[in-house]
C-alpha cells in the first residue's frame, strides 16, 4: 500500500482522548495505519507533502444517510410537505429504483461527502423494489471506486400502505425474504477486522413501516452475525402518536420490548425523547445519530443534544437523505449543528470542538469502531486536510479546534486520505472524473425521474 508522511503540519487537531493539537508537526501512514506523529520525524516515505500551512483533522464519519435519495432532492413538489407525506409522495420515484440508479447516487452522494472530508460514510438503504436487482452490491462497488470506508445496511420494509404502513406494496417484502438477505448480505459484505473498508448493520426502517416480528427477527439476527442495529425513532410526533394507537406505546418503549436496546444500536433522529428514555439510553448505551439540517427541514424538531451528551447517550453526526438535507456535506452539517443549538440552548449547547468530536470519535462509536475517529498512532491513516492560507480563513487561525463549527468551511478540503490513501487531491477526487460522472449522474437522473 506504501507510505505518506506529511510535513510540519501547521497544526493537528487530533481529537484523541487528551483533546491535543500539535503544531508544526509530522504524520506518517504506513500501509493505512498511523505509524508515528511528531515534530521533526526522521522518517522517509514513498510520498512527501508540505503540511506547513495545513489544518489536519480526523476524517468526518458519517453516521445516517439515504444515498439512493440523491436524485430526488430540490424537487418543487414536496418542498412543504412534512416527513409522513413528503414519503408517501417520494415513494412514488423510489420505487422505480434500480442498480444504475444505485450507482450514480452512491457516486455522487460519497464523493461530495468525501469532497468535504468525510471518510466513512454509513448508508441506510432500505428500498428494496421487486425486480430491482443487487442494490448492495452497486453501493459497494461505488465506495470502493471512490475509496471511502462504507458502512452499508440491509435494510427493510414489509408494511404497505394496506397493513397500515406508508410505502407502496411495491416496495416491502416479506420477513422471511427480507431475513433470508439480510443473512446473505452479512456472509458477503461484512469485514469484522481492524481497518474494515466495508462492514453491514441489519437497518429495518421504522416503526411505521416494519413489523413487530421484522424488528424481532432482525434483532436476534443480527446478534447471532455479529453485526449492528439500526433504524429511524422518535423523528416525529406522527410517529409517537402512530406506536401509541397501534401498540399501545411510546417509540423507545416499543423498541426496548423487541430487544432494541445496547451498545450495538443507534437510532437516527432521536428528537422526541423525554428525561427518562435519555436516561434509558445512556444507561443501555444505546445511540443516536443526530441529523440537524434534516430535523429543520423537514420541520420534525430539535434534538435535546445538550441532555443526550449531558446524560452520556453516545451520540454522532448525520447528513440524513439526500432529499431530506439536499446535500452530503458534513462540514455543513457540523456548522449547523453548532449554530441550531446555540440558538435554542445557549450557554448549554455544545462548542464547536465538541461538535467536531461527534463527527469524530462519536460516530466511529456508533459504528462499532475503534481504529477511527481520532489521530494517533495506531489508528487507521483516516484525515483531512485545509489549506491555512486560503482567503476565507483570514484572521480565523488561532483556534483550529472550533473553527469548523464556528467560521464554518464552505468549499471543497484540499486534501482527504482514507486508509493511507488520498482520495482527494487539490480539491478534487482522485480518482474520478467529476464532469463526466456529474454528466452520467444527471442523464441517470433524467431517465429515473421520468418513470415517476
Amino acid at each position: 500500500m506504501g507510505s505518506i508522511l506529511i510535513r510540519n503540519i501547521r497544526a493537528i487537531v487530533t481529537c484523541d482522548k487528551q483533546d491535543r493539537v500539535l503544531t508544526q508537526a509530522d504524520l506518517l501512514a504506513e500501509d493505512g495505519v498511523i505509524t508515528a506523529i511528531g515534530p521533526g520525524l526522521s522518517a522517509q516515505a514513498d510520498e512527501i507533502l508540505d503540511g506547513s500551512h495545513m489544518l489536519c483533522y480526523p476524517g468526518l464519519i458519517n453516521t445516517h444517510h439515504h444515498l439512493y435519495q440523491q436524485f430526488s432532492r430540490n424537487l418543487p413538489a414536496v418542498q412543504e410537505l412534512e416527513l409522513f407525506d413528503w414519503l408517501k409522495a417520494l415513494y412514488q420515484i423510489w420505487r422505480s429504483l434500480d442498480p444504475e440508479v444505485v450507482r450514480f447516487s452512491s457516486l455522487t452522494g460519497m464523493g461530495e461527502l468525501m469532497k468535504n472530508g468525510c471518510t466513512t460514510c454509513f448508508d441506510h438503504h432500505y428500498v428494496f423494489p421487486r425486480g430491482a436487482g443487487d442494490l448492495l452490491e452497486a453501493q459497494v462497488e461505488a465506495a470502493r471506486l471512490l475509496g471511502i470506508r462504507f458502512a452499508a445496511s440491509r435494510g427493510s420494509m414489509d408494511l404497505s400502505e394496506k397493513d397500515g404502513g406508508l410505502p407502496p406494496d411495491s416496495v416491502v417484502q416479506t420477513v422471511d425474504e427480507i431475513l433470508r438477505d439480510c443473512e446473505a448480505a452479512v456472509d458477503r459484505w461484512h469485514d469484522p477486522r481492524p481497518g474494515a473498508m466495508t462492514t453491514v448493520a441489519l437497518a429495518p426502517c421504522s416503526p411505521f413501516s416494519v413489523s413487530r416480528e421484522l424488528l424481532r427477527q432482525s434483532a436476534i439476527l443480527a446478534r447471532a452475525k455479529g453485526v449492528r442495529l439500526h433504524t429511524h425513532l422518535a423523528e416525529t410526533l406522527d410517529e409517537e402518536r402512530y406506536t401509541l394507537e397501534r401498540y399501545g406505546k411510546r417509540p423507545l418503549a416499543y423498541l426496548a420490548d423487541l430487544d432494541w436496546l445496547g451498545p450495538d444500536v443507534w437510532f437516527a433522529h432521536g428528537i422526541h425523547f423525554n428525561d427518562a428514555e435519555i436516561r434509558l439510553l445512556a444507561q443501555t448505551q444505546t445511540g443516536v445519530a443526530h441529523c440537524p439540517v434534516s430535523n429543520m427541514k423537514l420541520s420534525s424538531g430539535t434534538a435535546r443534544l445538550p441532555a443526550l451528551l449531558a446524560a452520556g447517550v453516545p451520540v454522532g453526526l448525520a447528513v440524513d437523505g439526500s432529499a431530506s438535507q439536499d446535500g452530503s456535506d458534513l462540514l455543513e452539517e457540523l456548522r449547523v449543528c453548532y449554530l441550531l443549538h446555540r440558538l435554542q440552548w445557549g450557554a448549554d449547547a455544545p462548542s464547536g470542538y465538541e461538535i467536531l468530536k461527534l463527527a469524530t470519535r462519536g460516530g466511529a462509536q456508533l459504528l462499532g469502531r475503534t481504529d477511527i475517529g481520532c489521530l494517533a498512532v495506531g489508528k487507521r491513516a483516516d484525515l483531512f486536510l485545509i489549506d491555512g492560507r486560503r482567503i476565507e480563513l483570514a484572521g480565523a487561525l488561532e483556534d483550529p479546534k472550533n473553527l469548523l463549527a464556528t467560521v464554518g468551511f464552505r468549499q471543497s478540503v484540499d486534501y482527504t486520505m482514507v486508509e493511507g490513501r488520498f482520495t482527494v487531491r487539490q480539491g478534487r477526487l482522485a480518482d474520478i472524473d467529476e464532469p463526466r460522472l456529474a454528466e452520467q449522474a444527471n442523464a441517470v437522473c433524467k431517465r429515473y425521474l421520468a418513470k415517476a
